[in-house]
């Protein structure tokens, strides 16, 4: 798989919350906190797990996503799961 642009991974991801948790795509910003900004719980942050694995075809390890916060630091994690 090619990596993902920054873009092609915001649009993806904001897809996404608005699927899964029905949060609006715009309120979905690079600088968003998951937790505090969007009220994405624990539960939630496993079911972005699925998709990630979904979109990669690649297990997310657990150590890649327990320092997450950020709408950029999933885009990260994805960025670089298409890299490898």
């Amino acid at each position: 798989m090619m990596m993902l642009s920054q873009e092609q991974v915001l649009t993806k991801l904001r897809e996404w919350m608005e699927d899964l948790f029905e949060i609006e795509p715009e309120s979905v910003q690079l600088d968003s906190n998951l937790y505090s900004d969007l009220d994405v719980d624990s539960i939630d942050a496993v079911d972005l797990v699925v998709k990630i694995k979904e979109l990669t075809g690649k297990q997310v390890k657990p150590e890649d996503f327990k320092n997450v916060r950020t709408v950029l630091d999933v885009v990260t994690v994805i960025q670089n799961m298409t890299a490898e």
